[in-house]
């Protein structure tokens, strides 16, 4: 058989069955058996009955496919796989460092079972240089083979925005790179397949990183701009909403709007670029303040739900504050650096009893002082805060959120969805 058939007639495998490995495993399987792997034995299980709780694929969908994929927590049932593909999180410590701790991990195992000529392509977001400088010296340590000899590395970054119904994986183009042209070949190839988008090929892997490490970086930066010009017309009691509909009459205003910044991503990817910065010797300026004023939004917020409170003569101590939605973004149930969670976690230290109810959120939250409601509750409370706006939560309709406030109470929305003269401040 010819060699490079070889790779597209065996299992693909896909490590890492999260926002960003399912859709890719779930696209692989329409043409090619896939080997899915992940660590946690109840996602498997859930897989396993065709059951998706990230919403990201339906159990319809999933129902579908469930002859083309395996899903395992065995990494020792992908060996047959020429191709692997690894998708782990990279998030930070609480430092905000790298914590490569997933790619690691991932790297030693992977390597146990790798064989001659495979490929192994990384998507997990990293700075540049991570691949080669990181993750192939523990493939090359652990499998005693070498690099463009034996195996190969290619790194083709995610560009998956969770709850994102119109730009889904093959509608947005994908970057590949990879340690030889040879293996950038098929990895293009491989891609090409799935995304109707088409490919972007580099010229070397470092390229690829960068790319990817600086979206999201752009996007912080930008959002941090609209926080602070946000800040800046609220002392002068100018309408921000307003300012932003009229600016974004000039056809190239760039579309961005103040808001939290929490997630895996944007909230985490600019602390990878900066790391690296420093290591070379430069002290980033725009990337990390770009930072500072995103994570300042919340102490913002804290200190003007107090100040409403004192002017109602609401006590703090005591009083009961709902959140509707504590996912780190809209139409996602993912709660990885929520910052809706850190203003919670605020106020509950200065004496108030804090409810949260989400309902794309599944699993129960862990800090029992903050009482996670699963349906919306029929008692009235001091303050509600509209702070992530699922279509879900909308969909209950203004007069419904509404009546969960107290006579004498405040309604905040920090999005602006429900137009009312009861809501006492958005971003």
């Amino acid at each position: 058989m010819n060699k490079n058939k070889l790779y597209f007639n065996s299992p693909i495998g896909v490590i890492g069955l999260g926002y960003v490995g399912l859709p890719l495993a779930y696209e692989l399987s329409k043409k090619y058996f896939v080997q899915a792997f992940d660590k946690s034995l109840d996602r498997v299980s859930q897989l396993m009955k065709n059951i998706d709780k990230t919403n990201q694929i339906t159990k319809k969908k999933l129902i579908k496919i469930s002859k083309k994929i395996e899903y395992s927590s065995d990494i020792k049932k992908l060996k047959n796989c020429k191709i692997y593909i690894i998708a782990v999180p990279t998030p930070v410590y609480s430092n905000k460092k790298p914590d490569l701790r997933n790619l690691k991990s991932i790297s030693k195992n992977i390597s146990k079972i790798i064989k001659k000529d495979d490929i192994i392509i990384y998507e997990s977001t990293v700075y540049p240089g991570v691949t080669e400088e990181i993750c192939v010296p523990l493939l090359e340590k652990f499998s005693n083979l070498k690099l463009n000899k034996d195996f190969y590395v290619g790194y083709s970054p995610e560009r998956i925005n969770p709850g994102d119904k119109t730009r889904q994986l093959t509608d947005i183009v994908k970057i590949t790179s990879a340690s030889n042209n040879y293996s950038l070949n098929i990895i293009n190839k491989l891609y090409n397949s799935i995304i109707k988008a088409g490919t972007k090929k580099v010229s070397s892997i470092k390229i690829a990183e960068s790319a990817k490490v600086i979206e999201n970086a752009q996007r912080d930066i930008n959002i941090a701009f609209m926080n602070e010009l946000s800040i800046i017309f609220d002392k002068m009691n100018i309408n921000f909403n307003e300012v932003l509909d009229a600016s974004k009459t000039k056809w190239n205003f760039l579309n961005f709007e103040p808001g939290l910044v929490g997630g895996h991503c944007i909230g985490v990817d600019p602390y990878y670029l900066a790391y690296k910065s420093k290591k070379i010797g430069y002290n980033p300026k725009i990337i990390l303040s770009g930072r500072t004023i995103n994570n300042n939004v919340i102490i913002r917020i804290v200190n003007v739900i107090i100040k409403r409170m004192t002017f109602k003569k609401i006590k703090i101590k005591k009083s009961k504050i709902l959140f509707l939605g504590f996912s780190f973004k809209e139409n996602v149930g993912d709660i990885r650096n929520s910052l809706t969670i850190d203003i919670a976690n605020k106020l509950q230290k200065k004496g108030s009893k804090i409810f949260l109810h989400d309902p794309l959120v599944d699993n129960k939250f862990i800090d029992k002082k903050l009482i996670n409601l699963k349906k919306l509750p029929n008692t009235k409370f001091d303050v509600v805060i509209l702070t992530v706006p699922h279509k879900k939560i909308l969909s209950y309709g203004k007069k419904i959120i509404l009546e969960l406030v107290k006579k004498n109470g405040i309604f905040i929305d920090l999005k602006n969805k429900i137009k009312t003269k009861k809501s006492e401040f958005s971003l």
